[in-house]
């Protein structure tokens, strides 16, 4: 069937009952990631006048070749990579249905990154991202897009196979969707380091049920370092939600909470603890944003929360902060400014609508909303910590 998307037609297989895309039969089109297409063309928009020299853009799992066609449009060099020959002359004919320049290739995207570097790699597997991050990442010039599919590995759900899969201990806490995100960006930028290259977010995600990262590549070992130096542990306590981040690759975990004295902490990582995203780059690719895009409304809204966010390395969930304190919610707007009011940096996250990040503690963060001041959040951290 034909279905139009960003302003081109593009011929996509008719949904088949109980099918979804990328688990092995057949060619697969996903219409629930528009929104995660939409924020990529605005990105690769942006990220032009950011790097006018990148121009050949790799659709590494091409499938319809939705993504590749979209790139073609922006005037990207364009090459369809996928293992499904069917997947490949579907890429080819959306590609010339829309008079674009472009080829389709029926090749193992490892083995063509091995033989081909591109300016702007986009992996939007099934599952894990992992088994290809090794190819993008040595041989991409500047840009590699990243999706991973497998949130419940990735952000401690199914901890074992976090664990085997992005070396790394996840941990499901009540923000489980930057736990997911930030232990992403760390294998990358692992897997980066390797070769001697830094891979910074510059703009980065999480939506439904995926992650999607951004991340800019810079050749050499010293800048590889400074990348290793944003990664670290967090130690989280289940009982009060204390949470510490610690930079370092050595973990030094907490036995016990030094709020509440709880052995119930749970230590992460390591983790990316480094921004996400570059706000006046996440500013810029909302700029990029048109109306011809279905998903624009969300994804202008998304990319300013993305934009306005503090660069803590967890947030809290405010549903969850009231529960605890026995009080009945109020709006989110509100409660953002009572802390800012009360001298903290805060900003919503776009991770879910009660999320907030904040450089105040649990205690200084209700003496803000309900009420009292400085003297009262210090006394309640004084009578934690007794």
């Amino acid at each position: 069937m034909d279905i139009e998307e960003g302003g081109l037609t593009v011929s996509v297989p008719e949904a088949r009952d109980g099918a979804s895309e990328g688990t092995g039969g057949g060619v697969f089109f996903n219409p629930t990631q528009e929104l995660n297409r939409d924020v990529t063309v605005a990105v690769l928009r942006a990220y032009r006048e950011r790097e006018p020299r990148a121009a050949s853009y790799l659709d590494a799992m091409a499938a319809s070749g939705i993504r590749g066609v979209r790139a073609a449009a922006e005037g990207y060099d364009v090459t369809c990579a996928d293992v499904d020959p069917d997947a490949v002359d579907l890429a080819a004919e959306n590609l010339a249905a829309n008079d674009l320049d472009g080829e389709a290739v029926h090749r193992d995207v490892n083995a063509l990154l091995y033989e081909n570097v591109f300016d702007v790699v986009d992996l939007d597997p099934y599952g894990t991202p992992i088994p290809f991050a090794d190819a993008a990442l040595a041989n991409a010039r500047n840009l590699v897009c990243v999706t991973a599919t497998d949130t419940a590995p990735l952000c401690g759900a199914h901890l074992n196979s976090g664990i085997r899969k992005y070396g790394a201990v996840p941990r499901n806490t009540d923000y489980h969707p930057e736990m997911g995100l930030r232990t992403l960006i760390s294998a990358l930028v692992r897997t980066a380091a390797r070769y001697d290259k830094a891979a910074r977010p510059i703009v980065s995600h999480v939506s439904r049920h995926y992650a999607r990262t951004y991340l800019e590549l810079e050749s050499g070992a010293r800048a590889a370092d400074a990348c290793i130096d944003d990664l670290g542990y967090v130690d989280h306590c289940e009982d009060c939600l204390w949470r510490e981040p610690t930079r370092g690759l050595i973990a030094d975990p907490a036995e016990t909470c030094p709020v509440c004295g709880s052995d119930r902490v749970l230590t992460a990582g390591p983790l990316w603890l480094g921004a996400v995203a570059d706000a006046d780059f996440a500013r810029a690719v909302r700029r990029r944003v048109t109306d011809d895009m279905g998903e624009a409304k969300r994804a202008r809204k998304l990319l300013g929360t993305v934009a306005r966010e503090i660069d803590t390395p967890t947030h809290y969930d405010q549903h969850r902060l009231y529960k605890e304190w026995g009080e009945p919610a109020i709006g989110m707007e509100a409660f953002v400014d009572r802390l800012r009011g009360a001298g903290h940096e805060a900003s919503r996250a776009h991770y879910r609508g009660t999320a907030v990040k904040s450089t105040a503690s649990i205690p200084e963060m209700r003496a803000a909303v309900l009420g009292g001041g400085a003297d009262d959040a210090a006394d309640a951290d004084g009578d934690a910590a007794n």
